[in-house]
């Protein structure tokens, strides 16, 4: 038994899946007690048409491809690096692609278009365990650091949280901000796997989708968090998740610390980039990682402009 039957294209050196249209499952999500971006209302006070369809639901579709190049390599040493581009809505449909590397090559660029065109992500996939530059390295390493922050005026590069203790369960509800369980996610994910329910699974359990992992990390913001000013709204710009000692399994126990890497802005939003480290209970061996830009966008931030000015006497 494979692991995907999604069909795949291979044209001049470019592996392509399907057209899928992801579905929306965060349209009542909630954080600092309010709607999210995936709300529809709240997403059109900022310009979109619509709530957005959360980043991570689109690496599911690259799934397939990164099993076809590396085979079971990608399921336990797998890692998939994007900036998020765009904003996919639910009815949309989207297709991932991903240009083979060299003969051996561990690194391969991966994109994802939308059916008119618009680049939805680009980034790149890999294999481990021993990691080239992904694209989140080098984006981190070109960007400047935030100045003048507001939101994020009490947070300090090497601020971390304490190790939270986390499992998914199948049919477990995964809080206010994931509210769905793995089973109610494996019934609409855009690229189904036997192995996610354990069926056939070469390593004698169910594994944790790739997308499922981003929730399992973040699982771990219902406890205090970094001291971020708020209530505002926040999107994930950037994302990266490894599997360092993979794979993730389904109902096992596991602890997530989280630190703060780096600051930065663009004129719209203070970003937070964040990195959840997943462990074995007392291990201090990493069973994957996740490097997450939240983007908060100042205008959603009531007080912004008072309190800029308080902080550094302008307006």
């Amino acid at each position: 038994m494979t692991a995907f039957e999604t069909a795949i294209e291979d044209k001049d050196g470019v592996l392509a899946g399907p057209f899928r249209e992801p579905k929306q499952m965060l349209a009542v999500q909630e954080y600092d007690g309010h709607a999210s971006i995936h709300d529809d209302e709240t997403a059109k006070k900022f310009g979109f048409k619509g709530g957005t369809i959360e980043g991570p639901t689109h690496f599911s579709q690259f799934a397939p491809l990164g099993y076809a190049l590396w085979g079971e390599r990608w399921l336990t040493h797998g890692c998939l690096s994007a900036h998020y581009r765009n904003p996919v809505y639910e009815g949309e449909a989207v297709q991932a692609f991903l240009r083979r590397p060299a003969d051996g090559g561990t690194v391969a660029q991966i994109w994802m278009l939308r059916a008119d065109g618009t680049e939805i992500l680009r980034g790149t996939a890999s294999v481990g365990p021993d990691f080239a530059e992904t694209a989140l390295d080098k984006r981190l390493a070109e960007l400047p650091p935030l100045a003048d922050p507001v939101v994020l005026a009490d947070v300090k590069v090497g601020m971390s949280l304490p190790r939270v203790a986390v499992r998914m369960d199948p049919d477990q509800h995964m809080g206010a901000l994931y509210p769905f369980s793995l089973s109610q996610k494996l019934a609409r994910i855009t690229e189904p796997s036997p192995w996610y329910a354990g069926a056939g699974s070469p390593f004698g359990r169910a594994i944790v989708p790739m997308e499922m992992i981003s929730v399992l990390m973040q699982y771990t913001s219902k406890g205090p968090g970094f001291p971020a000013r708020g209530p505002a709204v926040g999107l994930f710009a950037d994302q990266e998740i490894r599997l360092l000692d993979g794979p993730v399994f389904v109902g096992e126990d596991y602890e997530v610390a989280r630190e703060v890497v780096f600051l930065s802005g663009s004129r719209r939003t203070e970003s937070l980039w964040a990195r959840s480290t997943l462990y074995r209970p007392g291990a201090d061996q990493a069973v994957a990682s996740m490097l997450l830009n939240l983007a908060t966008m100042k205008d959603s931030y009531a007080p912004y402009a008072q309190e800029r000015a308080a902080l550094y006497g302008e307006g």
